[in-house]
Formats: structure tokens, sequence, C-alpha cells
């Protein structure tokens, strides 16, 4: 553009673009309007004065009119006989102004912050929820109660009832604690915001237990990661069935399935490790002796492995249920981290 301010005097703005291959409208758009060339825009002689722009901002101000917007204010004193402006012209009066917002007489719901929960051993963090069984007839449910160990992914509690109630979470929830032998400020319980996490029934017993109760932000499914994920392994294993026949089936097949969940399932989360294993603190025992098993086959065969001798997967140091930012891989909290 330089080169084209140089030469258009001598040659005319036409013969120097096209000389340097630059197309007019690019030259005009980089030098801009040249000073003292674009004046002011003279007010429309349609407009509004000042005084009855003043009126339809005192109106639309009005005690009557604060929490209804523009084109609703329109309309109604349009069906009373009277017209100001048009609707587009009275949202203009308020830009001025800096009073364009919401006026609606509406509910404001308060900006609930993320749950920052953090687990670097059993019996820290709990999350639990409750899902749905199909019966066996249409519209027949079973409900399944499960309380999770966060850290180790144990399942601590659970139940299958015929329907949702406080007093039944209440009942589960006193008792796994007594099971597990929580002490009071020991433990976080974590749920989302089901009518029966949310009771006073419950909350007055995780008072009682001196246990801390968090929830989930409304309609945010993330912030309980960890209870959906295992009800999504529970319903997608091959021998779960299309319905129940009965609760006592229902009872015997979770039953089954929280076995096989707690002293057979290989969790990737946890090192490969099942979770009775590391909530009964036998992470370490395991990874030693399979550290064996791997020493063992790099001594017997050292060219198979290519960059480094084998080690086993690592125990999380943390759990995190939406870790700070900061957090994740800083000296404070080193890795691995889980977060979900």
């Amino acid at each position: 553009m330089a080169a084209i301010q140089d030469l258009a005097p001598q040659v005319g703005v036409l013969a120097a673009t096209r000389a340097l291959g630059v197309p007019r409208s690019s030259y005009y758009r980089h030098r801009g309007p040249r000073p003292g060339l674009r004046r002011p825009r003279p007010p429309s002689s349609r407009a509004l004065t000042a005084a009855e722009r003043d009126h339809v901002r005192e109106v639309l101000n009005s005690e009557r009119f604060v929490d209804q917007a523009p084109r609703h204010v329109y309309a109604t004193l349009l069906d009373e006989g009277i017209y100001l402006c048009a609707w587009r012209t009275m949202y203009r009066i308020l830009h001025t102004h800096a009073e364009v917002r919401e006026r609606r007489n509406v509910c404001r719901h308060p900006v609930y912050t993320a749950p920052e929960l953090l687990a670097t051993q059993p019996r820290q963090l709990w999350s639990w929820d409750i899902t749905k069984l199909r019966g066996p007839v249409l519209w027949t449910y079973y409900y399944l109660y499960v309380i999770m160990d966060v850290y180790s992914r144990y399942i601590v509690g659970w139940m299958v009832m015929e329907r949702e109630s406080a007093t039944l979470a209440e009942e589960l929830i006193a008792e796994t604690c007594q099971n597990e032998a929580i002490a009071p400020d020991q433990l976080t319980l974590h749920a989302d915001r089901g009518s029966s996490m949310t009771s006073k029934t419950v909350a007055q017993l995780l008072l009682d237990l001196g246990v801390t109760k968090t929830h989930s932000r409304p309609h945010v499914s993330n912030d309980n990661p960890y209870s959906e994920s295992q009800f999504k392994t529970l319903k997608y294993r091959p021998t779960y069935p299309e319905r129940f026949g009965s609760i006592q089936d229902a009872r015997a097949w979770v039953r089954t399935f929280v076995g096989w969940y707690n002293h057979e399932h290989r969790h990737s989360g946890i090192g490969l490790l099942t979770p009775a294993t590391v909530h009964r603190g036998q992470g370490e025992t395991v990874r030693t002796a399979r550290q064996a098993v791997l020493d063992a086959a790099y001594a017997a065969h050292p060219e198979r492995f290519v960059r480094q001798a084998p080690v086993p997967l690592a125990l999380p140091t943390a759990v995190w249920i939406n870790p700070p930012v900061h957090t994740v891989g800083q000296p404070d909290h080193p890795e691995p981290v889980i977060a979900l």
C-alpha cells in the first residue's frame, strides 16, 4: 500500500493499482477516509424531537411498563389508541441510555458453582444415585440405589426397591456408613439434585453423621460422572435383561453384578485393579507382584521392550470431580490424576 501511495500522485490511483495488481477497493479501505471529507450526518426531519424522546423513555421506564418489552408496550398503547413511535425506535432510545436489558419480571436463578471434590484414598468421597430398572410390564419400574466410593470405584452400598423414597435412601446411607465405619467429618457424599438427594430427611441424617453433602449443578450430568459411568456399565452388561420378572429377580441380578464389579472387574481408572483391591488398600501389593512378573519377562526377552523396561499402571494419587484448572499437573498434585 505504501508503494501505491507513492505512485498514485504521479500516474493516478487507477493506473497504480493496476500496475501493482491491487484492487482499488483494498487501497481505499486501507487508506481510510480523508480528514475533513466525512461530514456529520444531519438529523432526519422525521426524527422525534428531544422532548418526544424523553417522553417515550419516561413511559417505558414508568411503573406500569418498566418490566415489559418495548414491543409489548407498543401493542398495549396501540390498543388504548395511543401511538408514540415504532417499537424499534423505543429500543434505540433505550440503547442510547444503556437501558437495553431483561425487562420482564422473571425469576433470576442463582449462579451455581461447579463442585470441586477431591479424594486421595478410600472412604473420603462417595457418590450415590438412583436409576430405574424395567419391571415385568410396561410402565412398571424397580429403583436401584447405589453408593460408590469415588477413589476405589467400590460399590459400598446398594438396594433395589419398588419406589424412590428419601426414607429408604436414609436407611441405606446410615447402614452403609455403619458398615464402613465412617467417622464424623471424614466423608463427603455427592449426589445430583433428585428429590431424594435433596430431601430434608437425608440432609438431617448426614448432619447427624457428620457427613458433608454436595450436589451437582442443575441439569449438569457431568457433575456426577462416576455414578453415571457405573450405571452405564451395569446396563450394558451382556446379561442385563430387557425386563425383570419380579423385584426378587432384579435383586438377584444386581447382587451378581455387584460381586463381579467389585471383585472381578479390572477398572481402567485405578490401574486395571479391581475396586475391592483398591478399597482394601492392597493396590500397591498387587502392583509389586505385577512388577515382578514384568521384570522376569524383561529379563527373558529385553529385545521385545524397545523403549524401556515395562512397569504396571500406577494408582491415581488424586481423583477429582471438576478439578481446578491450575491443579492438574502442578507439583502439589503429581500425576497420575484422574479427573472426570
